[in-house]
């Protein structure tokens, strides 16, 4: 019975079968399978048109994109970022000798609090990393205000927020850079992936180098780089993706539009809306419970119970996870503390029917 299928909190999407196979079909005549071949080459330069960003650089996946962004700026000291956020951000900044500075969140789309960013910087301080969260962005122009008045760097952590536009904009054109995620579970994925944009074309063969070994020429080896090339099969995912993104985007909002007309009334419910001037990509539907009559947790199984995963995230925030234990405070950062301990991303795909949806929503008014 359809009842008792299991509904995911999120499922990839995937190009018709045979659009794919006819994709790579050429791979099995020239036999050049990784190294920023024809396929790699081919959707970077769509994805700088669909980005409408200038430079691109694509990776294995999206953290990789994130390490090597903090490398080629040749950071030190301090890197003020949010807890809330993917352990990723985290761990890339202190993979790369960081040393994070957690500044809290707002309350209203659990973005990095502009107005305490400056209270966070210190002479060690070199780089801000804000992340975009749920497919809500950043306050991009106070972030950018703060940053040339103290000469910092800015890289988001935007793996929420592909294909989002502020004001016209795309959101790749912020900062210094911005990295995007193509994991499979993502609005447009490579079945894992990721991609950096950056402002300076400079950085072009430099961030060829690093994701290639610090491989300069065929005998030169001038950085000491990683391996995090996006192979040909990804990139050919991606390519096929990225002809549906509008399609999907659509249909995601659809579902968006639901949960809200649905839940948006209930007395302890509190839900993000849609930010001024800012086209979402809907990539998730966080709902905080907050004095609501059932609390996160009960819901969380009672929707278990009928065989629908959502998802607590995020939770819980990185400067609480065991690997960083008594090395940050997390009362520091008391809204993104009060946030994760109620937030759950509820199911949403570009194919999840309304009619599931509604039967998460009765199931939460209900538990």
């Amino acid at each position: 019975m359809r009842v008792n299928k299991p509904i995911q909190v999120t499922q990839s999407s995937i190009a018709p079968f045979e659009e794919y196979t006819e994709e790579i079909k050429d791979l099995w005549q020239n036999h050049w399978l990784t190294n920023m071949g024809k396929k790699h080459q081919q959707l970077e330069k769509a994805l700088t048109h669909y980005l409408e960003t200038p430079n691109i650089s694509l990776f294995s996946n999206g953290h990789a994109a994130l390490e090597t962004a903090l490398a080629v700026f040749h950071l030190s000291g301090e890197v003020i970022t949010t807890p809330f956020t993917f352990a990723s951000t985290t761990h890339a900044i202190v993979r790369n000798g960081l040393t994070p500075v957690f500044c809290d969140i707002n309350p209203e789309d659990y973005t990095i609090q502009v107005e305490q960013i400056e209270n966070c910087i210190t002479e060690k301080t070199t780089a801000i990393v804000p992340v975009h969260v749920y497919g809500n962005i950043c306050n991009v122009r106070q972030i950018e205000k703060i940053a040339q008045k103290y000469h910092l760097q800015v890289i988001y952590d935007a793996a929420h927020a592909f294909g989002v536009t502020a004001d016209g904009q795309g959101i790749a054109n912020f900062g210094d850079a911005s990295i995007f995620s193509f994991h499979a579970t993502k609005v447009f994925h490579t079945i894992e992936g990721g991609a950096l944009a950056f402002s300076d074309p400079k950085l072009t063969d430099i961030l060829n180098a690093y994701k290639n070994f610090g491989m300069t020429g065929a005998e030169t080896i001038e950085y000491v780089g990683g391996n995090s090339k996006m192979n040909e099969f990804q990139a050919a995912m991606g390519i096929c993706n990225l002809r549906y993104i509008h399609r999907e985007i659509e249909k995601r909002k659809s579902i968006y539009d639901r949960y809200m007309e649905q839940l948006s009334e209930i007395k302890g419910i509190k839900l993000v809306g849609p930010q001024n001037g800012v086209k979402s990509n809907y990539a998730y539907f966080p709902v905080v419970f907050d004095g609501y009559r059932f609390s996160r947790e009960e819901v969380f199984e009672s929707l278990k119970k009928h065989n629908i995963f959502a998802r607590k995230y995020f939770y819980p925030l990185t400067n609480r996870l065991q690997c960083y234990q008594d090395r940050f405070n997390s009362t520091d950062t008391p809204i993104a503390n009060y946030i994760a301990e109620r937030v759950l991303t509820l199911p949403l795909y570009a194919d999840l029917a309304l009619e599931d949806v509604d039967r998460i929503c009765s199931i939460i008014k209900e538990a």
